[in-house]
């Protein structure tokens, strides 16, 4: 059975064709850097590799882009739609709708695009690759899996916010957690390589959106992301955690609407708001030439991630290990010194010659002496959806 995977992140689309049960690889590729004009296309096959630059302004030129790649009769995998049989979706925020990976039918659309609202960077992409591909694969079945089903776990006291009760009974005001998919998947690999019955691991997903995870014996039980995907670490554009009052000031005293603070939080802050630049190897080869925004950014960045780590060794009482995954986390050898420097305390040492090693693999890149291993896992949250939906539809 041939599942094309789609995965829309908020400024970039990956995808996989995966033949199941085999889990053997067909294509892959990405499309990044989305919205500018030099956004990238890569594709990989078995026979094939290609890279091509071109000006993407959304998400339905790159799905449109790695369709054509697909039925390209010399670099293509597939000579007709009928040979997908299963599309795969990542969707990120399902609010309490969707517990479950999920066959879509016009209801789930609709509650998809319900939830954009507190979603804006991730559901309208999510929704629009999920338009395209029935347009493309008319015969194929549609799943989605959502991001916020892995945080289902999180206990009462840590998803409740400190506001009247009947918002969060009657209107679902409530931590729901994000990243999902690549949270539970990092963690399952962490756990059967650790060997361990019990675990405590901390889990860092690193991209373009930011994310941090407690996870207790493969639960989570806390997470930095809340009710929309903007809270908690510094992100690309978003601002993470801000003091509310901020957003009162902003309305009451220096004549932005609502409309605009919420662009001003979501799409201009974060390290494109600190520093002019939204991609973080832009940012690491500004601050390698003295860049004084830069260098604070970066720092900012870790001293971020460094505060969630102790809140959640001090919520889970312990640790075992800690994650680092996706984009900048698996490639980004700066962000992951300056996040583990001065963390002797937590039993935290990080093997600086390791760090710096480049592989596609698991690794640990700790001392041999640290009491905590530091683990770089590559996330493959399009092998978790295909696993899902395979699971789902057999």
């Amino acid at each position: 059975m041939n599942i094309l995977i789609i995965n829309s992140g908020s400024s970039s689309i990956k995808f996989q064709l995966i033949e199941m049960p085999s889990e053997a690889l067909i294509c892959s590729g990405l499309v990044e850097r989305i919205g500018n004009k030099d956004a990238v296309l890569n594709y990989k096959t078995n026979a094939t590799s290609l890279q091509q630059t071109a000006e993407i302004d959304n998400h339905k030129q790159g799905l449109l882009k790695i369709v054509e790649l697909l039925l390209d009769p010399e670099k293509g995998v597939i000579k007709s739609t009928n040979e997908i049989e299963i599309v795969g979706h990542r969707v990120v925020h399902g609010g309490n709708s969707f517990s479950n990976t999920t066959l879509i039918t016009a209801e789930v659309k609709q509650d998809i695009q319900k939830y954009a609202a507190l979603a804006p960077l991730h559901n309208p992409g999510n929704l629009q690759g999920i338009l395209v591909a029935e347009e493309f694969f008319p015969l194929a079945k549609q799943v989605a899996v959502f991001d916020t089903a892995f945080h289902q776990s999180i206990p009462e006291k840590a998803k409740k916010y400190a506001i009247p009760n009947n918002l969060y009974e009657e209107q679902g005001i409530q931590v729901y957690g994000f990243h999902g998919t690549s949270h539970q998947y990092v963690s399952e690999k962490a756990i059967d390589y650790l060997g361990l019955k019990t675990s405590k691991i901390i889990s860092i997903h690193l991209g373009n959106g930011c994310s941090i995870t407690a996870i207790v014996d493969g639960k989570s039980i806390d997470h930095s992301l809340g009710f929309t995907p903007s809270n908690g670490l510094i992100m690309g554009t978003r601002s993470g955690d801000i003091d509310h009052g901020i957003i009162y000031h902003l309305v009451d005293n220096l004549g932005y609407s609502v409309a605009e603070v919420k662009d001003l939080l979501t799409n201009k802050s974060g390290m494109l708001g600190l520093t002019g630049y939204n991609d973080l190897r832009d940012i690491e080869a500004e601050a390698e030439k003295g860049n004084k925004n830069c260098i604070l950014a970066l720092t900012m960045n870790a001293y971020r991630i460094k505060k969630y780590i102790g809140s959640y060794v001090a919520a889970m009482n312990g640790l075992d290990a800690i994650i680092f995954t996706a984009g900048i986390g698996e490639n980004s050898s700066v962000i992951r010194q300056l996040v583990c420097m001065d963390m002797d305390y937590f039993g935290i040492d990080l093997d600086k010659a390791k760090n710096e090693l480049k592989s596609k693999n698991l690794r640990e890149i700790n001392t041999a002496t640290s009491k905590v291993k530091i683990l770089v896992i590559p996330t493959n949250e399009e092998l978790e959806i295909a696993k899902q939906a395979f699971q789902l539809l057999n």
